[in-house]
């Protein structure tokens, strides 16, 4: 496995992380305070297709590192948890680094 398979899969966590609280913000304002309803659109629109990349990157990692379906489904559902994605991030990272490295010192000099 690549080490750019893990490095697309922690941007895309950050990123709809980052926009999961966003858009939890903005449904307050819509629903709290009755403004922001365009921002509130776009910012779900944008959230919804960003989440579609990152289950993408999360199915390709999982399937790479060859988790159970189990874990592949909660870490695919850790990005509709707000915060939940930056500590399974996390997790997530310790635990495929070492398979990233062993398998970097496994291939010869020349590959």
């Amino acid at each position: 496995m690549k080490r750019s398979v893990l490095t697309r899969y922690r941007v895309m966590a950050y990123i709809t992380a980052v926009m999961l609280l966003v858009l939890c913000t903005c449904m307050v304002f819509k629903y709290g305070f009755d403004t922001g309803e365009e921002l509130t659109l776009m910012v779900s629109q944008a959230h919804g297709l960003l989440f579609m990349l990152y289950l993408v990157f999360a199915f390709d990692l999982g399937h790479k590192a060859r988790w159970p379906f189990g874990k592949l489904l909660w870490v695919l559902l850790s990005g509709t948890i707000p915060f939940a994605a930056f500590f399974v991030e996390r997790g997530i990272r310790a635990e495929v680094e070492p398979l990233i490295e062993a398998e970097e010192q496994a291939e010869p000099v020349g590959a």
